[in-house]
């Protein structure tokens, strides 16, 4: 009976979350498992993680909602140690203060909070805002390599390959621009006396022309 709560419960959560998305958050239950969801924080721009997509997981029980989820993330980000349960109010470390009205997106909305703050807890690591900005950078290619995250989040799959692309082109040098041509185009005899001989054999072009015009 308590897996068919779950599941129903779970059912009625997917609807909402769709219906009314969580801010920089999108989540996906696995299509073989209601009780495992898996989902993706994009960094807000106004925090070091921006330009980073984190991918993790959320573990249900069969009692749920009167027991609160396992919280896990997938993807390394200089907050949360990765593939291991993270100890935060709205997890299964801390059943006394679960609300069994909480639904996933409140869960999703309170992790992405704690991942803003710089609270320590179990699972928790400390970094730099600069870490954490190479972090959100590495996190792009990290994902692709992940069946998970590419099956269950087709469209952010497309946009990493996209940024893959677009970091690829601006690595690439600039196209080499040769300066127009300012010189005066030599007359043919000059320049062809430049070309096999350079500036000695001009000399003694000139040196021709002197003594014709003198024995003249």
């Amino acid at each position: 009976m308590s897996n068919r709560t779950a599941v129903s419960r779970l059912k009625q959560d997917y609807i909402k979350i769709k219906k009314d998305p969580v801010p920089y958050i999108v989540a996906e239950p696995l299509p073989s498992n209601l009780l495992e969801w898996h989902y993706v924080v994009t960094g807000p721009d106004d925090s070091p993680y921006k330009g980073g997509l984190y991918h993790g997981k959320l573990v249900f029980p069969r009692e749920f909602p009167f027991k609160p989820p396992s919280i896990y993330m997938i993807t390394p980000n200089g907050r949360f140690e990765i593939n291991k349960r993270l100890c935060l109010s709205i997890s299964d470390y801390h059943p006394d203060t679960w609300n069994p009205s909480w639904s996933v997106s409140t869960i999703l909305t309170g992790l992405l909070s704690f991942m803003l703050e710089n609270t320590p807890t179990l699972g928790s690591i400390e970094s730099g805002d600069r870490e954490k900005r190479k972090f959100a950078y590495n996190s792009i290619e990290h994902n692709l390599k992940d069946k998970i995250f590419c099956d269950l989040f087709p469209e952010l799959k497309t946009q990493c390959l996209a940024e893959i692309e677009r970091r690829k082109t601006v690595a690439q040098p600039p196209p080499v621009i040769q300066a127009a041509e300012t010189t005066q185009t030599l007359p043919p005899l000059v320049s062809f006396c430049l070309n096999i001989g350079g500036v000695a054999a001009f000399a003694l072009i000139v040196h021709y022309v002197i003594q014709s015009l003198e024995m003249e």
